[in-house]
């Protein structure tokens, strides 16, 4: 895939998509995929089909247009799906990359298994949105656009200080710069800005947060009562992983929400030494080496002693008996 432009070329229809539960990445490559072809191809009706995004990121251009409903059964010319590492993520937009004539997969998870016609998958990139930069010709990209793909390096990168951030990142920032965005204003209102609620449940999080391994593991679990105590939904809890994985001397940072129907969301962030993405690829989930997450049954005490016997051969190295050098209970 040279560019997203020859992509376009003899296609009518399109379809865009992003994994279920959008985060900033999510829905700045969707959305500045989106823009691009509403400025520069209006001849081609575009749709764009996402869960609700949260709040901080209703701003961007043309957010109020993404469908959040599936309920249309048009088959398009194209389905181009965005930071999403496999069909089942895509939640019920999954009919329309089925249906399509043609699929495209952008994408920078390490779990990627390349299941679109065309797939530009690297692993090595900061974000998606980083990739969507490198598919557009610099000079359409216009502020809006620029903003949209600027929030998803943001959010993807911790404000460029992650491992992923690299020099050919931080170039694109720059280059997004000049466009005239309000870069600092961004930072501010959608990574740094908490509500009241997520300050709550960030205290109970760090209140409930123990350690194990040697100290080398940080968890934390927070219940649906707890989350209904302070009117808390799941995107309230962004962040609260990487503020559990700053801990001084921590290796992995371990963070579960109870779903509704009981189930774990998990959420892992890594220090170098743990590869999150193939604990969570073991779970049926994934990621990326640094950052990955799974969804898992059972109660939270089972879960995090199943997480840390899976990550302590990588924190401590292999006995000579087979076995591991530590014991993964707390």
């Amino acid at each position: 895939m040279k560019d997203l432009a020859s992509e376009l070329a003899q296609v009518k229809t399109v379809a865009i998509a992003g994994h279920v539960r959008p985060d900033g990445d999510c829905a700045g490559s969707c959305l500045a995929t989106y823009n691009y072809i509403a400025t520069w191809f209006p001849e081609i009706q575009a749709d764009v089909y996402l869960e609700p995004i949260p709040n901080i990121f209703k701003f961007l251009k043309n957010a109020d247009k993404i469908q959040n409903s599936c309920k249309s059964d048009q088959v398009y010319d194209l389905c181009i799906v965005q930071d999403c590492g496999d069909a089942g993520r895509l939640g019920d937009a999954v009919k329309y990359f089925h249906t399509a004539k043609k699929t495209i997969c952008i994408d920078h998870h390490v779990s990627n298994s390349s299941f679109a016609d065309v797939n530009y998958i690297y692993p090595q990139a900061s974000s998606t949105s980083e990739l969507i930069f490198e598919l557009l010709e610099e000079e359409k990209i216009t502020k809006e656009i620029a903003e949209c793909i600027y929030v998803g390096m943001v959010h993807d990168t911790g404000v460029f200080q992650y491992s992923c951030t690299s020099a050919k990142t931080m170039n694109a920032a720059g280059v997004l710069m000049e466009k005239g965005i309000n870069f600092s204003k961004i930072v501010d209102d959608t990574f740094y800005t908490k509500t009241f609620a997520q300050n709550k449940i960030l205290g109970q999080a760090l209140l409930n947060s123990e350690r194990f391994l040697e100290d080398k593991v940080i968890a934390s679990a927070v219940t649906r009562e707890e989350m209904e105590r302070y009117q808390a939904l799941p995107k309230h809890l962004d962040g609260i992983v990487s503020q559990l994985r700053v801990t001084k001397d921590v290796e992995l940072a371990i963070f579960l929400y109870e779903n509704e129907d009981h189930s774990w969301k998990i959420s892992m962030r890594s220090n170098g030494k743990v590869n999150v993405a193939e604990l969570a690829m073991k779970y049926q989930g994934g990621g990326h080496e640094r950052a990955a997450g799974a969804t898992m049954e059972g109660s939270s005490k089972e879960i995090i002693s199943a997480l840390c016997r899976d990550a302590q051969k990588q924190i401590f190295g292999e006995c000579e008996n087979g076995g591991t050098s530590r014991e993964a209970e707390h």
